[in-house]
């Protein structure tokens, strides 16, 4: 048997934590998730580490930042005037939105600060800027 290779569709179990040991997602309730190596379904560092695996094999890796969900942008991070909002609008602090730009394209953003004449945003993914551990169990290939 050969170990998992791009192209092949796996199935795995996964648990990712933080620096500080807070675990940020699991499939453990949910069931293995399955994607395709090669298809860029998941975070580049974790494509990388599930290559090569066979089925019932474990590991433990930590992915940096950049092999993750990137830095974190400061040019993401934005303020929008009340008056550009409609009136009925409330935000509350870590509310995620979706806001379309003018040409059609979409972000998702979360509140991370409502002042009186001002909500602050921030585009960036909740995890960019994060290195990320994770334990990973192949299931199978195929």
């Amino acid at each position: 048997m050969s170990g998992a290779a791009k192209g092949d569709t796996v199935e795995v179990h996964y648990t990712g934590r933080l620096e500080d040991g807070t675990v940020f997602d699991s499939s453990e309730k949910r069931g293995a998730i399955t994607f395709e190596l090669g298809k860029k379904q998941m975070i580049p560092g974790f494509e990388r580490a599930v290559e090569g695996m066979e089925p019932g094999e474990s590991k433990t890796t930590t992915i940096p930042a950049a092999d993750a969900y990137g830095p974190r942008l400061p040019q993401l991070t934005f303020t929008m005037p009340r008056e550009q909002l409609p009136g009925d609008f409330q935000a509350e602090a870590g509310q995620m939105l979706r806001m379309q730009y003018r040409d059609g394209r979409e972000m998702n953003v979360m509140v991370t600060e409502v002042r009186e004449d001002a909500i602050l945003m921030d585009g960036n993914h909740p995890l960019a800027g994060r290195d990320l551990t994770f334990d990973i169990e192949l299931v199978k290939i195929g």
